[in-house]
């Protein structure tokens, strides 16, 4: 059975290595925010009841972003793409391996499942249209700040010729990572664009 983390996921989709001759697909739903508990938890019986031969990939569509944080520097973060979505790859014909994911805590249900039927798979091809979208997508993200700035909002200049400045925020332009803010030179509020990672949230006392 595959430990799948977003690398494995993208070199996944790169090799379009999400069909099996045996193995189909299967959507199963998650309770909110346990994707990755319910898939440990699922390996994890999986091992247990000896069934790893039964089983293929299990894979949570998520994408790598790049932020910013306060200091300006960049950090990943992983995001999910179908919040409460899992896709477990698995032999159909082994009826057993239905309860085995049915029954796993954290897992809700299967999609698509009709009472007293088994669920329908989900075509390989879809499963490949997820997942290289979330490699694309991974690839083409620009860097977002992890401090959510908002208009109104007062903030400190640390860096350039308005350092230590107070200013207010007029305007937040999220793509070019800059904010305008509206800064007292002489009296007169004066428009300063700077970048995100060159200003902070004022401090308590401040």
């Amino acid at each position: 059975m595959v430990d799948t983390k977003l690398s494995e996921q993208e070199a996944t989709a790169k090799t379009n290595s999400f069909t099996h001759e045996r193995f189909k697909w299967y959507a199963v739903l998650t309770q909110s925010g346990m994707e990755k508990k319910a898939k440990a938890t699922l390996e994890e019986r999986i091992k247990k009841l000896k069934m790893t031969d039964y089983f293929g990939q299990i894979l949570i569509p998520t994408m790598t972003v790049e932020k910013i944080d306060e200091g300006g520097k960049k950090k990943k973060v992983e995001q999910k793409m179908m919040p409460g979505y899992l896709f477990v790859q698995m032999d159909p014909d082994h009826k057993a391996t239905f309860g085995c994911v049915k029954d796993t805590p954290k897992i809700s249900s299967f999609i698509g499942a009709a009472a007293n039927q088994d669920p329908k798979p989900v075509p390989d091809e879809e499963i490949s249209r997820i997942f290289n979208k979330a490699a694309e997508a991974t690839k083409a993200a620009p860097a977002k700040p992890l401090t959510a700035f908002e208009k109104g909002e007062k903030v400190k200049v640390i860096e350039g010729p308005f350092t230590n400045f107070i200013g207010d925020i007029d305007e937040v332009k999220p793509d070019k990572m800059k904010l305008r803010l509206l800064i007292s030179v002489f009296g007169r509020a004066t428009p300063v664009e700077l970048e995100f990672n060159k200003v902070e949230k004022l401090k308590d006392g401040e």
